[in-house]
């Protein structure tokens, strides 16, 4: 194909992410495709040096570190038609004016639900062995542990509670197959056939609060469900009971939850709090019933590639006339994650 025939593409992100997004291979396949300066990467759509290629750009790959694409924006990029996010949810990033205009989008979401749902899986699995309670015993004592110690100890018959069947909890569903747990589900798109098709029994939110085990939150951050796991929801969770959180912080009252760790009541695996990172002074830092990372789940090093991986993908599917395989909707964006 001619490179006159090529639609014109910009990145538009940090460009400190793009090597590991866009490895030499994957950048070769995209300009099979596209005609795209790697070397150039916008992230100042202000900067003078930026308007004639956006003016031009038919398709923007965009990332981590990409402004909001306002009508501003727009304005500058009059032949767009395709934006294709090379990371998560797009919730952020697009707007009114961007769908009012019919510019299509797709998102790298689903690659990032890999990574997500592989540590969540992690996760549910060492708590269920007590790890995080036996690695601090250990720390201590120096002992091994007694049998009255271990007598809660074991993933056999776990009651695993997922919040959300978003493309991460889905992703986690499949992956808890193998395993001898009771996965329940709560999700208000999901029915109860639909459920059992994932390997899921459906619950409300309250009662699968009250009968898991360990509980993992995988709903997407739009304003009804912020702080959905509040005060009284918070409560329901069984008296050493853990919360996994690797969504979003705001899902969570963090007050609420900070005085059920520090009574001890609760267990916590948090990559994602409220706010973020939390302050020096939180006790969560030191309180042996919490495992706490710093947004780590999602894809990070050679993770990333396969992000680029999927934009290039797309990009293909657009040269030879195909639909796009990861479109996201307006309608889609309450109900993903």
């Amino acid at each position: 194909m001619p490179s006159a025939q090529l639609p014109r593409a910009v990145f538009a992100m940090d460009p400190v992410h793009l090597p590991l997004l866009f490895p030499p291979p994957l950048v070769a396949r995209l300009r099979q495709v596209a005609e795209i300066d790697p070397a150039f990467v916008v992230r100042d759509f202000a900067d003078p040096a930026a308007a004639s290629p956006l003016a031009a750009a038919e398709i923007l790959i965009t990332g981590w570190g990409c402004p909001h694409l306002d009508a501003d924006i727009l304005r500058a990029t009059p032949r767009l038609r395709t934006v294709l996010h090379a990371a998560g949810s797009v919730r952020s990033l697009v707007g009114e004016a961007l769908w009012g205009r019919g510019v299509t989008v797709s998102s790298a979401v689903i690659g990032n639900a890999v990574p997500v749902a592989e540590y969540t899986l992690a996760m549910i699995l060492l708590a269920g062995k007590n790890a995080f309670v036996h690695r601090e015993r250990f720390r201590r004592t120096h002992a091994q542990p007694t049998p009255a110690e271990t007598a809660t100890t074991g993933n056999l018959g776990r009651r695993i509670g997922v919040i959300g069947a978003s493309r991460v909890g889905r992703r986690l569903l499949a992956l808890l197959r193998p395993y001898d747990f009771e996965v329940l589900l709560h999700d208000p798109y999901v029915d109860a056939a639909e459920a059992a098709e994932l390997g899921a029994r459906l619950f409300s939110l309250e009662d699968l609060l009250r009968h898991s085990d360990i509980v993992s939150l995988h709903a997407p951050d739009i304003p009804g469900t912020r702080h959905m796991l509040d005060r009284a929801r918070l409560a329901l969770i069984r008296d050493g009971g853990v919360l996994i959180n690797t969504s979003r912080g705001a899902l969570v009252d963090h007050s609420a939850l900070t005085d059920e760790l520090v009574s001890g009541r609760l267990h916590a695996v948090l990559d994602v709090t409220e706010p973020e990172p939390l302050p020096a002074s939180s006790p969560l830092y030191r309180l042996p019933n919490v495992f706490l990372t710093p947004h780590i789940a999602g894809s990070l090093g050679n993770e990333l590639e396969r992000l680029g991986r999927i934009v290039v993908e797309e990009v293909e599917r657009l040269a030879e006339g195909l639909p796009l395989g990861h479109e996201v909707r307006q309608a889609d964006l309450d109900r993903v994650a």
